[in-house]
């Protein structure tokens, strides 16, 4: 299933001969070696030899070391510099503030620094409310994590998290305008988190958590939520799950199904699977079988952390126990946000007739997704590589515009679905089919569309 991609980009500065056949040995040295070629620049060209700049796209670090390796040894010809284009792009970082303000002269700077500003200070004392009129407070996002549940990656630590922030941040500035900023704690004690984000909570309109390992995510939300006067969203919870819901309510009318009518299977049950868990009990489902890797939840299973008993009593109207493989028997929906490789083909012919299937773990799915084509009618993953990708940023950056656009203090469950349902309708029914359920990340109305979302439904519920 695995192709080259610009996860993995290279560009060799390669010192090769002048000879008719030079440029067609080094792509065919690339091509050979499993490599897919991008660029390829003459950088400079005497009567003997010239300097090439090839960009390849690689399977791994590993591989893009083969492809430089396959090249190298031509006769005459000598890889000077292997640049990995995705090191290059984080060389220094990936966001920058930048004042939107001139300081040209001596009066500019007098009312953006001392002494005029001295009187908006006395302003905002007087009335703390105008804070989010006169300061970054009313666009601006905290982007925080303790660095212990990195997609993929797992526990790495606040360090190794920034890049991933700066990327979230950088999307957020990208999709809707919203300026935000990674904030990465040295800790993991869900106490100390709370109370740091509650410290740093005045300077910014909203708080986006992330990658926050459950169960401690379910409590840093929730205490969070309950104690700040600024909307607190868990992206790996709620941005999932929109975008989930989004994706399925298009996924059934392919396959003409309404959702009542379904059995659904949500495989894992951490941050992801619990909101998406949340989100569809609202659509009232047939039924809905949660496995985590003890297998099948159920009321009475055992002792269970409170979030999976409230699973418990929410899931499973039968009570059934089994495996992963024993839930997907008649299902209708399978939904994966757990590990790789956890169910095969086998298991997706057993599920029922249009058989909808969402294999969303990363980067190496529950099942490969040639295989659950095979036998299910929609597919759809959290991967760039194949058709329906899953991504939370067709969420987050529009749930964030519109709930600094409406001024919101609280999120609900009404707002997440409405949200999803702006998703969903950004694909139009002439577009609609099994290998388009979701819009592009790189549609520009998606975004807009959520905001919109949030806001009338803000607007309508304060009315």
């Amino acid at each position: 299933m695995a192709i080259p991609g610009p996860g993995y980009s290279i560009t060799m500065r390669i010192e090769a001969p002048t000879a008719a056949a030079t440029a067609g040995d080094l792509t065919s040295a690339v091509g050979r070696a499993g490599g897919v070629i991008t660029a390829f620049d003459i950088v400079e060209s005497t009567g003997s030899s010239m300097v090439v700049d090839i960009s390849a796209n690689a399977l791994s670090t590993a591989h893009a070391d083969q492809i430089a390796d396959a090249v190298n040894a031509l006769d005459g010809v000598e890889v000077r510099k292997v640049s990995d284009l995705t090191f290059l792009m984080h060389l220094g970082g990936k966001i920058e503030v930048k004042s939107k303000v001139a300081l040209r002269n001596r009066d500019e700077l007098s009312r953006a620094y001392t002494p005029g500003v001295a009187r908006v200070c006395e302003a905002i004392a007087a009335k703390p409310e105008d804070a989010r009129r006169l300061t970054i407070k009313r666009n601006t996002v905290a982007v925080v994590t303790d660095g212990t549940a990195v997609l993929g990656l797992g526990n790495i630590g606040p360090k190794a998290a920034i890049p991933v922030m700066e990327g979230k941040s950088a999307l957020f500035k990208r999709f809707a305008g919203v300026d935000a900023w990674p904030v990465c704690l040295d800790t993991t004690d869900t106490e100390e988190i709370i109370r740091t984000v509650q410290i740093i909570a005045p300077v910014y309109g909203g708080i986006n958590l992330e990658d926050i390992a459950a169960p401690r995510c379910f409590e840093i939300e929730r205490r969070l939520r309950e104690t700040l006067d600024i909307p607190v969203f868990h992206d790996d919870q709620h941005g999932t799950a929109i975008v989930v819901v989004a994706a399925l309510r298009n996924a059934l009318r392919v396959v003409d199904k309404k959702i009542q009518d379904c059995k659904i299977v949500v495989c894992g049950v951490g941050a992801a699977g619990n909101a998406i868990i949340r989100l569809l009990a609202l659509q009232q489902p047939a039924d809905i079988l949660a496995v985590d890797r003890t297998g099948i939840v159920f009321e009475g299973r055992g002792e269970m952390h409170p979030s999976l008993a409230d699973v418990a009593k929410t899931t499973n109207r039968e009570k059934v126990s089994g495996t992963v493989h024993d839930a997907v028997d008649g299902a209708d929906v399978f939904i994966g946000v757990s590990g790789p490789n956890l169910i095969e083909g086998s298991d997706v012919a057993r599920m029922n007739s249009n058989a909808i299937v969402f294999a969303l773990a990363n980067p190496t799915p529950e099942i490969d997704p040639m295989e659950a084509q095979a036998h299910a009618a929609v597919v759809a993953t959290g991967r760039s590589d194949f058709p329906n990708q899953i991504n939370n940023v067709l969420a987050f950056p529009g749930v964030f515009r519109g709930l600094l656009d409406a001024g919101v203090t609280k999120i609900t469950d009404e707002m997440l679905l409405a949200a999803a349902d702006a998703i969903a309708d950004e694909v139009a029914p002439e577009q609609l089919n099994a290998s388009f359920i979701v819009p592009s990340v790189f549609d520009d109305k998606v975004s807009p569309a959520v905001a919109r979302a949030i806001v009338e439904h803000a607007r309508s519920a304060t009315a």
